[in-house]
């Protein structure tokens, strides 16, 4: 079969709208191709989500398409350029090491990115070699496809390829390439750029191609720029009490990895907590604790008030006008939060209604799980339950004592006590991506070549809510020699 039947029957269907922007917010540049791709792992439900026939293609041309070697029909490769600020400092960026390879429009209708990272230098790379390596880019699989399955939106993993090429990082690693799939790349940043340029019609360019791909039902707003401020700021308010329900912790909240659609994007330092700790970092390069857990409601609003200011020239003509219809907008972050983070705590408890003593029930829990350094994924499945759960951790009085009121509570309950339990086990995972068994997965894929720790522990999470795994290898939390205490960007 020759290529260019192969990528007729593959079934990609692009149109490419972001090439309708200003030519300086990309620069045309194909991925430069490796010498032996090969895949590693390739997602054959997201590749049947995206309409695309992969069984009427052969391995080898796979890799090919997918390390960037062979364009498809239709794909017009660009890398992007944004900016952000990066632990507060803003810098110009861009696509380094990425490649933009079109606009995919599946059989419902929907237009998502499809891009490989680690796919070349671009003109953005600055020093780096454009490279990616292969242990990072199948963590990136494992996890975003992990928030997936938790029902986080996220980025998705369509394939990993091995190059077939070395990367020198510390140490020299085998080269690898993901292709990522994305409601779209439009990042914080990506506003802060055309800010930057001082170009109001450029920049309202962005903003209305914006809400025509992600927020369509406020075209006909009379103020849509505000409007268009709010619902993004809604999706991330969303989006991270939904990481603070699994105890997921980005690590680098730049805001160019705040994507505007509010999925989850960028997987390098992030890690999931075990003991309940709310100032808990993992990140190698966070050395402040500026992306700490409990933080990243306190970053997100940061973030949002910058791409506010990257606004204000489409909020009024009068610049202290606008600043005062931006400060309005954050100033209610902290409201809309509150109200949905309580939702998500009494979600996990079990509590329908609202009473006056949730916000103590909550609070007391989540005081006594640090204290006493209780596991935060397991403690809210271990109390799914009628009779207070064994252990020493649960025999304590103060325990006891919070058990009592929260059982009290429950009763407080229009709905049976089942419906609760269903609730809590909807919102509370079995399992997680915990730190030891990834990196596990990672170093016998990565140092041994053998991918079945790997696939056994991505085959788990895809079914993360269910009953079966407890008691598992994938549900124990990590005895004190398995810990681990950071984790790196994998640049």
């Amino acid at each position: 079969m020759s290529n260019n039947t192969s990528l007729k029957i593959l079934g990609w269907n692009f149109d490419n709208s972001y090439l309708n922007l200003p030519s300086h917010c990309f620069t045309k540049v194909h991925p430069t191709p490796v010498s032996n791709p090969e895949i590693v792992i390739f997602n054959k439900h997201l590749a049947d989500e995206l309409g695309l026939l992969c069984n009427k293609i052969d391995q080898n041309n796979l890799a090919k398409i997918c390390s960037g070697n062979i364009i498809p029909a239709g794909a017009d490769p660009i890398a992007q350029a944004y900016a952000g600020h990066q632990f507060g400092n803003f810098t110009i960026l861009g696509d380094g090491r990425a490649h933009f390879i079109g606009e995919h429009i599946t059989p419902n209708n929907l237009r998502v990115d499809i891009q490989l990272k680690g796919s070349g230098k671009t003109p953005y790379s600055r020093r780096g070699d454009g490279r990616a390596a292969l242990g990072p880019m199948l963590r990136e699989y494992i996890i975003s496809e992990a928030m997936h399955a938790l029902k986080i939106p996220t980025t998705r993993s369509l394939a990993v390829v091995a190059t077939g090429e070395p990367v020198l990082r510390d140490t020299i690693l085998q080269g690898a390439i993901l292709t990522r799939v994305a409601a779209s790349h439009l990042r914080v940043g990506t506003f802060e750029y055309f800010a930057q340029k001082q170009d109001i019609t450029d920049l309202k360019q962005l903003a209305d191609y914006a809400i025509n791909r992600h927020y369509p039902d406020i075209k006909q707003s009379d103020q849509p720029y505000v409007d268009f401020i709010k619902a993004i700021m809604q999706k991330q308010i969303d989006l991270i009490i939904n990481w603070l329900r699994v105890g997921f912790i980005h690590g680098v909240m730049n805001t160019d990895n705040m994507a505007i659609s509010g999925e989850t994007i960028d997987y390098g330092p992030c890690a999931f907590m075990d003991a309940y700790d709310p100032h808990v970092v993992f990140s190698s390069i966070d050395h402040t604790g500026r992306y700490a857990y409990a933080n990243q409601p306190n970053i997100a609003k940061w973030n949002l008030a910058r791409l506010s200011e990257a606004l204000l020239p489409l909020l009024h003509d009068n610049i202290k006008q606008a600043a005062g219809v931006a400060g309005d907008i954050i100033q209610s972050f902290n409201v809309l939060f509150q109200k949905g983070w309580l939702s998500m705590m009494r979600q996990k408890l079990g509590l329908f209604g609202q009473e006056k003593e949730d916000e103590q029930i909550i609070s007391e829990l989540l005081k006594l799980m640090q204290t006493n350094h209780m596991d935060y994924t397991n403690t809210f499945r271990e109390i799914i339950s009628t009779k207070r759960p064994e252990g020493k951790l649960y025999n304590t009085n103060k325990f006891k004592e919070w058990w009592d009121t929260w059982q009290s509570r429950l009763q407080k309950n229009s709905s049976k006590i089942e419906e609760s339990f269903n609730l809590m086990r909807n919102n509370n995972p079995v399992i997680i991506p915990r730190n030891h068994h990834v990196e596990e997965a990672l170093i016998n894929a990565e140092e041994n070549n053998n991918f079945k720790r790997f696939e056994k522990l991505l085959n788990a999470l895809l079914n993360p809510y269910d009953d079966k795994h407890i008691g598992s290898e994938f549900y124990q939390p990590p005895k004190p020699e398995q810990r681990i205490y950071q984790t790196f960007c994998g640049t």
